[in-house]
């Protein structure tokens, strides 16, 4: 192990934790490691995968993550590949061709490149010694950044056949480890936990009213001239509005989030990673994938979402050990914005019927597009896929394959150039493509039923050629209308499936709702700020106050109620309804009335473009149940 080290990594000891979970490994046991944020996981899967016979599999959350892995392995000289969306077939084909080969031991990939059938029977060939999840909390429904495809995982091991498993997340309840540990058979003596606690993080949560907000940060940010900071705030309208202020007020700073395009997010971010920005005002779009480690400050100018996103976010600051500071501007304004955006993501019976009774049509074999889906349903897109795992999980689907349903090209050369690039049988079958093509004044359509009747040639062989006339730049191609094709088991289709999973979702609800509470006591606490997280991530290496948080320093939060708000009993019902409840028609229900007025978007408000009409957010300061309760006294 320690020749591995030394010879690969140019390291003579390992950091605190990797010993352990490298050792589990070489064992032939699976491994978890809960470790803070630049303590080095990656080492625990990259030495174990020179040691075992065969493949190595890390499936992660993001691109940026994955370029940056296979950078550094390649500087080592280990072989590592990846296979991802932007990759054209002939590279796509090179990896495939390397790992059928044995020529790659670490390969990456995101969690949804297994959604497709001819990517899981071509693992099905490949020996795999390793499968590692990184940001495993992503795999429990109690972790604060559940995503559904994570869930298939443990399935996807089956499938494959994988000896041993290795989890690494930074952040992670001991409900959530627990969860993660069950889902994988891991034996508790082999999952290492670190401790959360970082004595350079130096905490503080300031009560502020809203109106204060930017006059108490304008001296803080004085203090700390062209240092590196992060200011996370919940919107993107005020990540706008505070970058400007700031600027105005004579601090550079720039607004990042998910609202701009990537060419404008990608140089703002070169520009923070390079020294040149300074200050990033960001919603939590930003941070994934960034490692600077001279960032000498991290501001949540609102509340985060939870304590997990919290320590994630505060995890980004002081990565080279020097001291940082992480201030909380805290009140409870938006606490019932929080807990209503919640609210927006639980399907309602009635649509998770709808989605049923389309399963249940089917013979076979269902092809479904998800924005089509999710329009028609009235489920928001993270929520359908969180019910399509769920109805996998439940015996009901399997996915089968994806394709495009139309492909729509403009020719970059004349057509008889193009034409003239080819000889005998393909150029026959290359003019059969441009001829059965439905053209407009730029754009055609390829028509793939006529292309069969003129050729007798397949859908795969007509898209190998297009795509290949694309990469040689003699025409542009665009593929729209992702569907998803999955053989239906109907025998699952049982009287209680609705019930399990309207009680799932609504357990789902109550756990998100009671993370908010945990943060928000968490902050008004009196109690060492470092010890709660601690406590809080099962870290039993703090023992006592750090004596520099500011509720050790004496200033425990005293956070600043929100305004009381006039009772709805003096809202007139009827006139604010009129609009929306004509719009809406015979879909109208109390959840969808509560939230037309609490400002949240549902798929279908988006297809009607409610925004526009007239009581559209105007209690988005109440509680979604306050308002549901409101509106069921008036239409039942």
């Amino acid at each position: 192990m320690l020749q591995l080290l030394q010879q690969y990594f140019g390291f003579s000891t390992f950091r605190a934790g990797q010993e352990k979970v490298i050792q589990a490994l070489f064992a032939g046991h699976s491994a978890a490691a809960i470790f803070p944020t630049g303590s080095g996981k990656s080492l625990c899967y990259q030495l174990p995968a020179l040691h075992l016979p065969h493949l190595t599999l890390v499936v992660s959350p993001l691109l940026a993550l994955i370029q940056d892995q296979l950078e550094f392995l390649q500087s080592k000289g280990i072989s590592a590949a990846s296979i991802h969306s932007l990759q054209t077939p002939a590279e796509s084909s090179q990896v495939y061709k390397a790992i059928a080969d044995g020529q790659v031991k670490i390969l990456f990939i995101s969690v949804e490149r297994l959604n497709s059938e001819r990517f899981r029977l071509f693992l099905k060939k490949i020996p795999i010694s390793l499968l590692v999840v990184d940001e495993a909390h992503c795999i429990s429904e109690w972790g604060h950044n559940f995503r559904p495809d994570y869930l298939k995982l443990a399935l996807y091991r089956r499938e494959f056949n994988i000896p041993q498993v290795l989890l690494l997340t930074a952040t992670a309840t001991q409900k959530v480890i627990a969860d993660m540990g069950n889902k994988f058979a891991i034996e508790p003596d082999n999952i290492t936990l670190t401790g959360s606690y970082r004595a350079n993080l130096n905490l503080s949560v300031l009560g502020v009213g809203s109106a204060d907000k930017l006059s108490t940060l304008l001296p803080w940010l004085g203090e700390r001239k062209q240092q590196a900071g992060i200011i996370y705030v919940t919107l993107q309208k005020t990540a706008e509005e505070v970058a400007k202020q700031l600027s105005l007020s004579g601090v550079q700073a720039q607004a990042y989030h998910a609202g701009m395009n990537g060419e404008q997010r990608q140089a703002i971010q070169q520009q923070f990673m390079s020294g040149e920005l300074p200050l990033i005002v960001a919603t939590i779009a930003f941070g994934m994938g960034i490692d600077k480690s001279d960032i000498s400050f991290v501001v949540h100018y609102d509340l985060p979402k939870s304590i997990e996103n919290y320590a994630q976010e505060i995890g980004r600051a002081g990565r080279d050990g020097r001291p940082a500071d992480c201030l909380v501007l805290a009140n409870k304004n938006n606490l019932n914005t929080l807990e209503n955006f919640v609210y927006a993501d639980t399907p309602e019976a009635s649509a998770i019927d709808f989605v049923l009774n389309e399963i249940g049509q089917t013979n076979g074999q269902w092809e479904m597009v998800m924005n089509s889906l999710s329009s028609e349903s009235n489920i928001r897109l993270l929520t359908l896929k969180t019910l399509l795992v769920y109805l996998e999980l439940e015996g009901l689907l399997q996915p089968a394959y994806s394709y495009y349903a139309e492909y729509k090209y403009k020719l970059l050369v004349p057509e008889q150039d193009l034409l003239g690039r080819f000889k005998n049988e393909r150029y026959n079958f290359v003019q059969a493509i441009l001829q059965s093509s439905n053209r407009a004044r730029t754009w055609a359509t390829i028509d793939f039923e006529k292309m069969q009747s003129l050729y007798a040639s397949d859908r795969k062989r007509v898209i190998t050629a297009i795509d290949y006339l694309d990469q040689q730049g003699l025409i542009e191609l665009q593929s729209k209308q992702m569907t998803q094709v999955y053989r239906v088991f109907k025998e699952a289709l049982n009287g209680n499936l609705r019930e399990l999973l309207v009680e799932r979702f609504n357990e789902k609800e109550g756990n998100e709702v009671q993370r908010i509470h945990f943060l928000l006591n968490f902050f008004a606490s009196e109690q060492c700020l470092n010890l709660q997280l601690a406590h809080y991530f099962s870290d039993n290496n703090l023992q006592q106050p750090c004596g520099h948080c500011s509720v050790c320093a004496g200033y425990p939060a005293i956070m600043p109620a929100a305004p009381a708000l006039p009772s709805l009993k003096e809202t007139h019902f009827e006139g604010l309804s009129a609009d929306i409840r004509s719009k809406l028609g015979s879909q109208t229900t109390s959840v969808l009335l509560a939230r037309f007025f609490c400002g949240l978007t549902t798929p279908v408000f988006t297809r009607l473009k409610v925004r526009n009409v007239n009581g559209f957010a105007v209690l988005e300061k109440y509680r979604f149940a306050e308002v549901k309760a409101w509106i069921e006294g008036h239409i039942l």
